[in-house]
Parts: C-alpha cells; sequence; structure tokens
C-alpha cells in the first residue's frame, strides 16, 4: 500500500521470517555460525536462547538453508506442543518411516536407527531442529535427549538444535532435566538490538526493499523506535510498518517521531529507560577494558609490578632459554577465525 509512496519495491518490515531480510550483528552472526556447525559438524545438541522477537526462528532458517543440499535432511518442528504419540507419528512421516512406525514407538526406534546408520554409510547428513522449544513439555525434552544419543563411535547420527525463549534454558537448570544439559556441545544466546544496531537494522532493510531509509525515517523517529521497542527486532519491524501506514495516510514524507509516538502510543509501548537499553554495551566495555589492562599488566617490566604490588620485591630477570622464563599471561578469547567467512556481514549507516 506504502511502497511506491516511500520508493519501495516491497514491504521491508514484514513479521515473516525472510532470510533475504536478515541483519546479523555481532551476537547474531556467532549464533548463526554455531547452528551451521552443531548440525554440520553432528555436535549432538545446540541450543539458541532468546527473548521472544530477537530473531530465531529466521536464524534458524537461514541455518537450514545454509546447510541444504541433497544429502542433507532437516527436519523442522514449530509446534512442539505435543503428546508423545503425536511426536512420534510427526517424526516417522518427516522421515518417511512406515506406517507401524508411526503407531508404536519400538518400532519407530528401530526403523530410524537403520534409517540414521544407512544414510551415515551413504554420507547423508540428518537433523532435528525444534524451534519453540520452551514450550516442548518434560517427557518430550527427554525424549529428545534419547533420540540425540544415536552415534557411532565417532559421530552423532542425529545432532539436534533446540531454540527457545529464556524458560528453556532455566527449565534446564532443573535437576530432573541435568543429563540433558550436560548433552549441550553449542550454545548461543541473543540479546536485543542497541541503538546503533537498531538503525543499522531499519536502513539495512529498506535498503533491501529498494529505498533510501534516509528518505523513509528522521533521526528523531529511528530514536524512538529505539527507546520504545526496547531492541527487540520484531517490535522494531511493528513499530515501523505501522508507522508507514500512517505517514502515507498524512502524507508524510520521510516519517517522524511524532508519528512514530502516535503508533507506540496505539500499540501501548512503554519509554525504555536508556540506561537500561546500553547495560549490555556497557557491560562489553567493561569487560573489554578489564582484559586490555590483564594483557598490559603481564607485559610491564618486574619493577613497575613489584611497585603495583606493594611489597618492593623485585624478581631477578630469567634467562630467555630458561623453560620457567616469565610469559605474558595469556587471555583466551573466543575463536572465530573458523568461522570469519560468516562474521564478514554488510554493514548499513543509516545517514551517509
Amino acid at each position: 500500500m506504502y511502497e511506491r509512496f516511500y520508493g519501495l519495491r516491497e514491504r521491508p518490515f514484514d513479521l515473516t521470517p525472510n532470510p533475504r531480510f536478515l541483519y546479523l550483528t555481532g551476537g547474531h552472526a556467532e549464533a548463526l555460525s554455531n547452528l551451521q556447525y552443531g548440525i554440520t559438524g553432528r555436535k549432538g545438541m545446540t541450543l539458541l536462547i532468546g527473548e521472544a522477537g530477537t530473531g530465531k526462528t529466521t536464524l534458524v532458517r537461514a541455518a537450514i538453508d545454509a546447510v541444504a543440499g541433497p544429502s542433507v535432511r532437516c527436519v523442522y518442528l514449530n509446534n512442539p506442543v505435543l503428546t508423545r504419540e503425536e511426536f512420534y507419528e510427526f517424526l516417522a512421516r518427516k522421515f518417511e518411516l512406515s506406517a507401524e512406525a508411526a503407531a508404536s514407538k519400538a518400532r519407530f526406534l528401530f526403523e530410524l536407527e537403520a534409517y540414521l546408520a544407512e544414510r551415515h554409510r551413504a554420507g547423508g547428513l540428518t537433523a532435528l531442529v525444534i524451534d519453540e522449544a520452551q514450550s516442548l513439555p518434560h517427557e518430550l525434552l527427554e525424549e529428545v535427549r534419547l533420540l540425540a544419543n544415536f552415534e557411532t563411535e565417532t559421530d552423532k547420527l542425529l545432532p539436534v538444535v533446540l531454540a527457545g525463549q529464556p524458560e528453556l534454558a532455566a527449565r534446564l537448570e532443573h535437576e530432573r532435566l541435568r543429563q540433558l544439559k550436560q548433552r549441550v556441545a553449542l550454545r548461543c544466546d541473543l540479546a536485543p538490538l542497541d541503538a546503533r544496531e537498531t538503525a543499522s537494522y531499519i536502513s539495512g532493510r529498506i535498503a533491501i526493499a529498494g529505498g533510501d531509509a534516509s528518505k523513509v525515517f528522521t533521526r528523531e523517529a529511528v530514536q524512538v523506535v529505539y527507546e520504545r521497542s526496547g531492541g527487540i527486532p520484531r517490535t522494531i519491524s511493528v513499530i515501523c510498518d505501522n508507522a508507514l501506514l500512517n505517514g502515507f495516510a498524512v502524507g508524510v514524507k520521510p516519517v517522524g517521531s511524532p508519528v512514530v509516538l502516535e503508533v507506540c502510543r496505539d500499540f501501548r509501548l512503554p519509554q525504555f529507560r536508556t540506561a537500561d537499553l546500553d547495560v549490555r554495551g556497557q557491560k562489553e566495555e567493561e569487560e573489554a577494558s578489564a582484559e586490555a589492562a590483564a594483557v598490559e599488566a603481564a607485559a610491564e617490566p618486574e619493577p613497575v609490578r613489584a611497585a603495583a604490588r606493594g611489597d618492593g620485591r623485585v624478581r631477578p630477570p630469567r634467562e630467555e632459554n630458561d623453560e620457567r622464563a616469565v610469559r605474558p599471561k595469556r587471555v583466551d578469547r573466543p575463536d572465530r577465525g573458523l568461522f570469519s567467512h560468516y562474521s564478514k556481514k554488510k554493514r548499513f549507516r543509516f545517514f551517509g
């Protein structure tokens, strides 16, 4: 409806999990890499945690699309509120097992094990991806754990991805689910976007839809979107889509903060405090500063460190070939080199 008015080829803020509109922050890029590695590396169980609307389903679909191929079969379940019998019937149909397997758990397990072993010998990859996993009944979480036990001496035959809201992570802390938690080989958590990422998210989607962000929203409008959405991508899209519709109705271009505020009032969206929104960025800066200080302190000469200790003791220098020679303290950092090609994402600048 408003596309032509704002110079767009298509609507940029639809709520469907379209991988074309996937915006990768550093955390999202790392999560996508983990999902792909968890599936292709047969890592057993991979856990993706994020608040509602942070992009879990879009990431899961992007990962499935990325690993897709003739020898890959990913079964995707996005409504796991099922009984045990319904769960096995669903899997039997998706894995194309017999009708008897859909009606009998024993028959299902027998046929599935043979199916997975045959595909593995042929070089195939089979995976199970469960979205909205926080809604899985306890008995099904236990069934999923047992399904993940299919393995050879060297490989897992059925890698499993569980994507869900923080309630899922809380449930895994329960004593009854300790065995499932121990089988989680990879875990990634999605955080809300900060102010800069929110602007990039908006401008990136507009660019993909063929528009110019600076001619669609003002700076002030983007700031209001960030403050009222809390950095949640789904809420950002809802606000922007309705703001464009209202702006088109009154003939406003670019959309300013008054139009956005009107939409937020209609949706009863309160204003988040900036301090609350930026706490994640502050923590990251503090951690980075602590790491830098540790590296700098380790590299300082011994007299300087002795003065810092306040004991006045200076240890004699060691020879370079002495195995006991003091070396700078190592500060471990995540090795991103393995997945560097996934981290190269296009950055969108909102203005200029």
